[in-house]
């Protein structure tokens, strides 16, 4: 006897491995991870110790000086390595795509790498070029300015630029290939048109290129938002996790980080995690809000 399922039943069948994993392991930790935020809880107390505590959580965390301090510290390194991401990132895809040719896959590739290479790999190669005593960076400044050796990852000043200087480096080739995808889309008989008028590259880069490439710039800088604010590989590993000289370098992952596996304050931890996400949330519609009204006054 073979079991027949009836036809409006297959889509949903064919779909429900999906589903099941998604309500494992993506939507029972969101739902979980809310209803923790209103909780007391020491994972090592076991389920039953949990005890509802309303927003003292959110409390805590709002009036929480080292969680300002964390913000503040990720808004810095946001801006730092995010900003000369896209404007790296846009005239060097324009010149790639108007040098290259066929050859700009490779070259685009070749900038693409650091986005795909282990974060472990990229911090530990980073360490030994920012080493205080024989580091490539201070053998270079002192070889070529004279300057004195600097204690990058040990000094509350030097280590944000560093951490900046690593983020922007691992992620303005992915932005480089976003710009270069959107290129292939402008139409080259709008420059044939503008060279016919006397336009030279510059009119044509401001009248033709970049209108066209506004809807990659907006979807790459609501990328850049979203991935600042949650900045946490690169300055965890590069400071092993403490969050550097003076906790200069200690982001808001970071900080949910500790509060959850090194304080073993699960519930504000969480608490912070939904803080972040309607930060986040915020930035990114001000975001798109500031690119709406910026088209429509063009």
């Amino acid at each position: 006897m073979t079991l027949r399922i009836p036809n409006h039943w297959a889509p949903y069948l064919l779909i429900s491995p999906f589903l099941i994993l998604f309500a494992v392991f993506g939507l029972f930790p969101l739902l979980f991870s809310l209803w923790l935020a209103f909780q007391s809880w020491e994972p090592t107390s076991g389920i039953e110790a949990m005890r509802f505590v309303g927003l003292d959580n959110f409390v805590f965390a709002l009036t929480d000086g080292w969680f300002w301090k964390s913000l503040r510290n990720t808004l810095w390194l946001a801006i730092a390595s995010g900003v000369p991401q896209h404007l790296v990132a846009l005239p060097l895809a324009v010149f790639l795509h108007r040098s290259f040719g066929r050859w700009r896959g490779l070259v685009s590739g070749a900038y693409f790498l650091p986005y795909i290479t282990s974060t472990v790999a990229i911090a530990m190669l980073f360490g030994s070029l920012f080493s205080t005593d024989y580091g490539l960076v201070n053998q270079a400044l002192h070889a070529l300015f004279g300057m004195e050796h600097i204690h990058w990852l040990r000094s509350p000043e030097a280590i944000k630029p560093a951490v900046a200087l690593v983020v922007f480096w691992r992620y303005v080739g992915f932005n480089l290939v976003l710009y270069l995808a959107a290129l292939q889309t402008i139409p080259q008989d709008l420059y044939q048109a503008a060279k016919l008028d006397g336009a030279g590259p510059w009119q044509q880069f401001l009248r033709i290129t970049l209108p066209g490439l506004k809807p990659m710039i907006l979807f790459g800088v609501t990328l850049s938002v979203i991935g600042g604010l949650q900045l946490f590989e690169e300055p965890f590993i590069l400071t092993n996790g403490k969050g550097g000289a003076d906790q200069q370098a200690m982001t808001v992952g970071i900080y949910l980080y500790r509060l959850a596996f090194d304080f073993s304050d699960f519930g504000a931890a969480s608490a912070l995690a939904w803080i972040m996400f309607g930060v986040i949330a915020l930035l990114t519609w001000l975001t798109n809000k500031a690119f709406a009204e910026r088209q429509a006054q063009s």
